[in-house]
Parts: C-alpha cells; sequence; structure tokens
C-alpha cells in the first residue's frame, strides 16, 4: 500500500510540475559544451523560456514528456516513498525521543531514492528525449524523433536492447541519491524544528509548506551539478556502435563541462529545478501526507469493525 501510496502522490505532483520540468531540460542543454557568448540564448530565463515554448510548440508543448514522466514518478517514488516508509514504521533510523536520526535519514533517504531511481531510469531516458524536442526555430542539444512514449521505447530497445535503455543510468545513482537524501533529510528535520519550536503543528499543510519549500531549496543546491550531467548523458545522439557522440561517462561529462562552460555550467537550469522541485515537493508531501492519513484512518476503522462483528 505505501508503495501505491508514494506513486499516487507523486503523479499529482507531476501533472503541475511538468511543465517547469520541460523548461530545466531545455535550459541545461542550451549552449552545451560551449564557453558563454559563443552560443545564441533562447532560453534567457524560466519566464521567457515558458514564454518561447508555449508560441514555437504551443501550450501543449509545456507538457511533453509527461507520460514517461508519470510512468517515472510511479516507479521511482512509489518504490522511494514506499520503502522510506517501511524504514520509518520500522524505527531502525529513530531515536529514543521518537524524532528521526539526521544520519540515518539521509542513508536511508539516499537508498531508496538510487533503487527507485535505477528501475525507473528507462523512463527518465524517454522523458528527456521528448522533452528536449522542439521546434527548430527554439531547439538546443541533441533531437531525438521519437513518435511518442511507446514508440520511444521500442525504437531504443531495436536498435540497442536493454542495456540501450539502461543508458545513462548510472548517472542517476548520484543525482537521485543526492536529491533524494537532501529531500527527505531537509523536509523532516524542517518539519521537527518547525514543531520543537511551535510554529507549526507537525502535521499542519504549513509545516508541509515551508519544509517542502526548505527542501526544494537544498535539493536544487546540491542535486543541480548531477541534474545537468543526467541529462547531457541522457539526451546526448549515439554513433552506429551506441557509444555516446559526446560522452563517454560520467567523468568524461564532469570535466568536459568544466572545461567548455566552466563551474557555473553545472548550475544552468538552477531557477527551473528549484521551481520545479519546490512546488512539487509540496504537493507530493502534501498528497503523500494526507493519503497516509486516509489510509491510516481507513485501517483503523476496518480493524474496529473487524473486531466488532
Amino acid at each position: 500500500m505505501e508503495f501505491v501510496i508514494g506513486a499516487t502522490a507523486a503523479c499529482g505532483a507531476c501533472i503541475f510540475s511538468n511543465p517547469m520540468d520541460v523548461l530545466k531540460t531545455r535550459m541545461q542543454l542550451q549552449g552545451e559544451l560551449r564557453a558563454k557568448g559563443q552560443y545564441a540564448v533562447i532560453y534567457k530565463n524560466i519566464i521567457h523560456a515558458g514564454v518561447a515554448v508555449a508560441k514555437a510548440d504551443g501550450i501543449t508543448g509545456l507538457q511533453k514528456g509527461l507520460v514517461p514522466a508519470l510512468s517515472y514518478q510511479v516507479v521511482m517514488n512509489g518504490i522511494r516513498f514506499g520503502l522510506y516508509s517501511r524504514i520509518l514504521d520500522s524505527q531502525i533510523i529513530s531515536r529514543d525521543d521518537g524524532s528521526v536520526s539526521p544520519v540515518g535519514c539521509i542513508v536511508a533517504g539516499a537508498f531508496v531514492g538510487v533503487v527507485g531511481g535505477v528501475v525507473g531510469s528507462p523512463f527518465y531516458l524517454v522523458k528527456t528525449h521528448l522533452q528536449s524536442h522542439a521546434a527548430e526555430s527554439i531547439a538546443v542539444g541533441h533531437q531525438h524523433k521519437h513518435e511518442g512514449f511507446i514508440p520511444a521505447l521500442h525504437q531504443i530497445f531495436k536498435k540497442d536492447g536493454v542495456r540501450g535503455l539502461w543508458r545513462g543510468a548510472t548517472t542517476t545513482i548520484p543525482r537521485v541519491g543526492v536529491g533524494s537524501a537532501a529531500q527527505l533529510f531537509s523536509y523532516s528535520m524542517s518539519k521537527d524544528w518547525l514543531d520543537q519550536y511551535g510554529l507549526y503543528p507537525r502535521d499542519s499543510w504549513q509545516s508541509t509548506f515551508v519544509g517542502a519549500m526548505v527542501s526544494g531549496l537544498v535539493i536544487a543546491s546540491f542535486m543541480s551539478p548531477f541534474d545537468v550531467i543526467s541529462t547531457r548523458v541522457y539526451n546526448q545522439g549515439l554513433d552506429k556502435q551506441g557509444r555516446g557522440l559526446l560522452y563517454k561517462g560520467i567523468t568524461d561529462c564532469v570535466v568536459k563541462i568544466y572545461r567548455t562552460e566552466g563551474l557555473w555550467g553545472f548550475y544552468k537550469g538552477w531557477s527551473a529545478i528549484y521551481f520545479r522541485i519546490g512546488p512539487h515537493s509540496f504537493l507530493n508531501l502534501m498528497f503523500w501526507d494526507y493519503l497516509q492519513k486516509i489510509y491510516l484512518k481507513y485501517r483503523e476503522e476496518h480493524d474496529v469493525g473487524s473486531h466488532g462483528s
């Protein structure tokens, strides 16, 4: 049941956050392996990027890659929140006073994130391909000519087999590990702090909102470099042997980005990452908390009914 709750909550949030994910992907691919001033700036900021996409690709262009994005959320966050709930219920990472251990929270968050991210990697791959594909006037990065979600999976599998579906999955490990640990740690600690100082009750929507927005800031700051690397490796074109045209792997990608784009290259699209993750985290965690309460209430009522019959 924890899997269903986690997946449902993530999908509900994804519908609202996907447009920002599209903009994030475009901004991360803009000026790929080129120094500042050596490429045309198509996306100046998230507002300008949103207008540019809507004009060139239509308003539906802001929801490109939604189906694989939802599929990824089902797998990734279903596993992530499901496993994390089990870990919390087991009290392995809890202190004697009931609060969550910071170290335990980080380790557990990273572990469940990596598991979910690796399993859902094929969906993230297709999502990146579809989100990067744009009208010629605003196209950045390699353009994959997929006709849709299922055709993309079929085309990749037909050409490169199972290995092709998990191409770039190694970049998911640091990206999701850091992002998941940062989210679950900063969210749990923020709610503990707000509750401890009597600002907001732990179960209030205000506590969830503040926790999620603080969490989003932490995630965007720590995860941005890994997110840029993932987008670049997942989206790059391939040669006839199925090898990347631009990057051999994570290390090669890091070196090339730093040499050509400098440190700032790892933070391209940072604002889009935050404005995606902040609201997404809030909605995701709100849905998660709400669905958990409904499930617990139902289970309690069911137990009571069973004993009374």
